[in-house]
């Protein structure tokens, strides 16, 4: 009798047979066994009660709603957020019930800023990855409660080869890597093609202050409109 599969393994399993995945399950990470072996472990660690965020159902999400031959515009976060309901699949969206995360207040602020109107009410970014906005974290998981907890079981490969699955397939699309970690991937991306925008981190901990005034919502939408692509309806609240 066949074991009965666990719930990451047979999100994984969905993934793979859904047609959005078309272009990302060809990425080693998927084809040589190193998204299985996580899922076997992310499992392991739920049957022995942990709890991981987002759940199972969402880890994939940013691939799905974003296929390889969607991409425009490409946002990497770290991991998602710790706390339980908070995290969905997409870097720096937020579906909870209390207060926005710090870091995704100074976003929304420089959109405002950056677009004019009010500042959103709504941290949800779910608008923006069905319109190809790649909104990726290099761990797509973490525990509940621990922030970091799973940055080094083998998620960096998956955001190294879709990085550069995107420079290579794409004709044009907008980089936005902001801080640090984001920076170190800007080496995968031809700059002949695309547009590479670097700056600091939203957070409010970066003592630079170098994302405030970055403006790349309207910067990423010039860059594109100046190639004939649509640009990216970046308003919050309410689907394109």
């Amino acid at each position: 009798m066949e074991q009965e599969k666990g719930p990451v393994t047979s999100a994984l399993a969905r993934f793979r047979a859904g047609p959005e995945a078309a272009g990302w399950r060809e990425l080693a990470f998927f084809a040589s066994g190193a998204a299985d072996r996580i899922a076997a472990r992310l499992d392991a660690e739920i049957a022995a009660g942990a709890e991981i965020a987002p759940p199972p159902e969402d880890i994939f999400r940013a691939l799905t709603l974003t296929p390889l031959d969607h991409v425009k515009v490409v946002i990497l976060g770290q991991d998602p957020y710790p706390r339980r309901g908070d995290a969905h699949g997409l870097a720096f969206s937020f579906r909870g019930k209390h207060s926005l995360p710090p870091s995704l207040k100074v976003i929304l602020r420089e959109l405002a800023d950056d677009l004019g109107g009010p500042v959103p009410k709504s941290g949800d970014l779910t608008s923006w990855a069905r319109q190809g906005v790649l909104l990726l974290n290099a761990a797509l998981t973490t525990l509940v409660g621990q922030s970091g907890a799973h940055m080094k079981i083998g998620w960096q490969a998956l955001t190294d080869e879709a990085v550069a699955a995107v420079s290579a397939g794409r004709p044009a699309v907008v980089f936005l890597l902001w801080g640090g970690p984001a920076h170190s991937r800007a080496p995968l991306i031809d700059r002949t093609k695309h547009l590479v925008i670097e700056s600091g981190h939203p957070s409010p901990l970066n003592r630079a202050r170098d994302f405030p005034g970055s403006r790349p919502f309207s910067r990423a939408n010039q860059w594109l409109e100046s190639r004939g692509l649509a640009p990216i309806d970046w308003r919050l609240g309410m689907e394109p």
